[in-house]
């Protein structure tokens, strides 16, 4: 909006700018022109002057160039690459031209013009090179050098571009011995004293051509290195489409059926250029380039390695070819996977640097984790996932957690979902938002989800166990204070108002005591009853604490006495295993408040005639069970206050407590209670 508002408010800037895209649309139009023109030219050849390759790289620059630089000139006018890319591109067409005109005034028996035409064709073909191969990949993606140390690479391929082009041009005019057309193009701007150091100025011209094209390609790999993950996604485009087209070039050189491969990747050099200038965050560029590295790494080095055990093998076993081929396999199977990883790790670390690497994001989450407590460290998860995904917000949803939701970012509606599992255990999930600006490719996110979302589970799971912590000391405050309301209200209410009773009765039979002593000896006896009252009192308040069963029998003794005190119409039968003298008076209390509870409910609820109760102490752990052979629950059983009771107290104690039981099948609860000093916190 600030250029716009820029362009409408200066005329002369925004005439400038209408300009400079005329002149890029007129090179847009022209290069594709001479380009078609070129090619119908050669179509026109008569056979015996048609060169035998007629299409190179040059030709694929003069359709894709010109086009890409111009549309990229509209949108900045003043990017100094697109004008490269039309400068070359146009070049390029002028060469083609040049070369397919020359061979047709040759074919004319025009050969005076014919030699003239190299001139053009030369100078077009050095002008492109240099601005396409070598300060094309110099200035890419912002427009400017990497730094000044890199100008000696720029005056490199400017003098190897004009060693070649002096060559192609001053060279003497070629004798008509072995000469492959019909007559001899003459070299009108030939020098005969050049002529004995032409064909070194030939060799150390592209020579160096060659050197600094591998320059300007490495000056990306440096941008890259020193780069932001954002600026590495950038050159990640021009990076991958000029190393690719300077491989195969070279391929080309030695091996002529590279050069279709050749002339495609640079028809798609402009293209690559286009996505990091305009759109680098939109494509995945770093997924291919990484690929690409990895396969180019493990196919140079398994294939060294397999030709030399294989060499090796045949060397030390002579005649057995067999031997050596299995060898050599066997080595390159062994090498494989070790190899794709470390290569895998060197381009995460070239590409995202040390923020992508899933191993750097492990310990920085390792480190939070071990600063903070669940919930900030359930944060810093939330922080360093979404740094590491790139994403513009990610958020973790713990079940029964506190907090249950910890957001960073925005994750939006369409949000991706990965489970939270601790242990088989499903403890929450993980929410993740669209790409942000950084986006990494789908096969970096899976890396970083699969390394992190275990200590994400992790630590889920602390948070849960810490809420059940919590819950419980909350229970454990409530549990004791409503004990203590209780004990209050019955001493106050109840005891103290009875103890209070007694002392007036004492002190109006003190006062009656001679002048009625009838009177005083009824007051006494309503003492001595009131003191039964107290004791009784008493005696329930003892019993609320813990059953004086316990005490006076044992837990064996009390279990089998209630037992006997249930109704009269249900036979309850007590089983006994191993030793329960010994356990904790929480357990003592809960198995025999849970055997009560039970007992209770079948004598209501039940209907049943018959109840078995089995008691038995295991290595670790107190199993119960008790059962009746009643009614059973009915289908739309909804938990009383009874049941959850007994649920609760074994709860409490780090146990388990089911109760099941179908229509007219009896009814079945089954309690299991760890005997360890620390009974572990069991989520349910």
């Amino acid at each position: 909006m600030a250029e716009l508002a820029d362009t409408t408010d200066d005329p002369g800037r925004s005439r400038r700018m209408s300009g400079a895209a005329v002149v890029a649309a007129v090179m847009a139009v022209a290069s594709p022109v001479l380009g078609l023109a070129t090619i119908l030219v050669w179509l026109g050849l008569p056979a015996e002057w048609a060169p035998t390759k007629t299409v190179s790289p040059q030709s694929a620059v003069v359709f894709t160039f010109p086009a890409v630089g111009a549309f990229l000139i509209y949108h900045r006018p003043r990017l100094n690459m697109a004008w490269l890319m039309c400068a070359g591109g146009l070049a390029a067409g002028i060469s083609d031209v040049s070369s397919a005109l020359m061979f047709r005034a040759a074919a004319g028996g025009e050969l005076a013009l014919a030699g003239w035409l190299r001139v053009p064709t030369q100078l077009g073909w050095a002008v492109c090179g240099l601005a396409l191969t070598m300060v094309l990949p110099l200035y890419s993606p912002d427009g400017r050098l990497p730094s000044p140390r890199w100008r000696p690479a720029l005056w490199l391929g400017c003098l190897s571009i004009t060693a070649a082009t002096v060559h192609n041009l001053f060279r003497m005019t070629p004798p008509r011995e072995g000469y492959p057309y019909p007559e001899v193009i003459p070299s009108p701007l030939g020098m005969p004293a050049l002529a004995p150091y032409m064909e070194s100025v030939n060799v150390v011209g592209w020579a160096g051509i060659y050197t600094a094209m591998a320059l300007s390609a490495l000056s990306l790999l440096t941008r890259m290195r020193r780069a932001d993950p954002a600026t590495r996604r950038q050159i990640g485009w021009p990076l991958f489409a000029f190393a690719g087209y300077i491989v195969f070039l070279v391929l080309a050189a030695i091996w002529p059926v590279f050069m279709w491969p050749a002339i495609v990747w640079a028809a798609a050099i402009p293209f690559a250029v286009a996505f990091s200038v305009m759109r680098y965050r939109l494509y995945g560029i770093d997924t291919v380039v990484s690929r690409a590295l990895v396969a180019a790494g493990l196919v140079i080095v398994v294939s060294a390695v397999y030709f030399g055990a294989g060499a090796l093998s045949g060397l030390v076993v002579s005649g057995y070819d067999q031997v050596a081929g299995i060898t050599a396999a066997l080595f390159a199977g062994a090498f494989f996977q070790p190899l794709r990883r470390a290569l895998q790790r060197v381009v995460d670390l070239l590409l995202y640097g040390a923020v992508g690497d899933p191993g750097v994001l492990a310990g920085r989450l390792t480190q939070a984790v071990r600063r903070g407590d669940p919930a900030e460290a359930l944060t810093s998860v939330v922080s360093v996932l979404r740094d590491g995904l790139a994403v513009e917000g990610v958020a973790v949803e713990v079940a029964d957690g506190e907090p249950r939701y910890v957001e960073s970012g925005r994750v939006g509606p369409a949000a991706r979902e990965v489970p939270l599992v601790w242990h088989g255990t499903r403890v929450g999930r993980l929410l993740v938002g669209p790409p942000g600006p950084r986006r990494f490719p789908a096969a970096h996110n899976e890396r970083v989800l699969a390394t992190l979302t275990p200590y994400a589970a992790d630590v889920a799971h602390a948070v849960r166990m810490a809420a059940d912590l919590q819950r419980s000391r909350e229970r454990i405050l409530t549990a004791r204070e409503e004990e203590r309301r209780r004990l209050r209200r019955d001493l106050h209410d109840g005891l103290g108002q009875t103890l209070s009773a007694m002392a007036m009765t004492i002190n109006m039979a003190r006062l009656s005591l001679k002048s009625s002593p009838e009177a005083a000896d009824e007051l006494l006896r309503e003492l001595h009853t009131g003191m039964g009252a107290v004791t009784s009192d008493i005696r329930e308040l003892v019993y609320g604490l813990r059953p004086p069963a316990l005490d006076d029998l044992g837990l064996a003794g009390a279990i089998r006495d209630l037992a006997g005190r249930s109704s009269s119409g249900v036979e309850a039968e007590v089983e006994i295993g191993g030793d329960l003298s010994d356990l904790p008076a929480a357990v003592e209390v809960a198995v025999y408040r849970i055997v009560q509870e039970a007992l209770t409910n079948i004598r209501r609820h039940a209907g049943a005639s018959r109840a078995t109760i089995a008691v038995h102490r295991e290595e670790g752990v107190l199993r119960m069970l008790i059962g009746d052979d009643g009614r059973g629950l009915p289908e739309s059983h909804r938990a009383g206050v009874g049941l959850g009771s007994m649920r609760e107290r074994a709860a409490e104690l780090g146990g388990i407590c089911v109760v099941t039981g179908e229509p007219g099948a009896g009814t079945r609860v089954e309690v299991a209670l760890p005997l360890t000093s620390t009974p572990p916190v069991i989520i349910r």
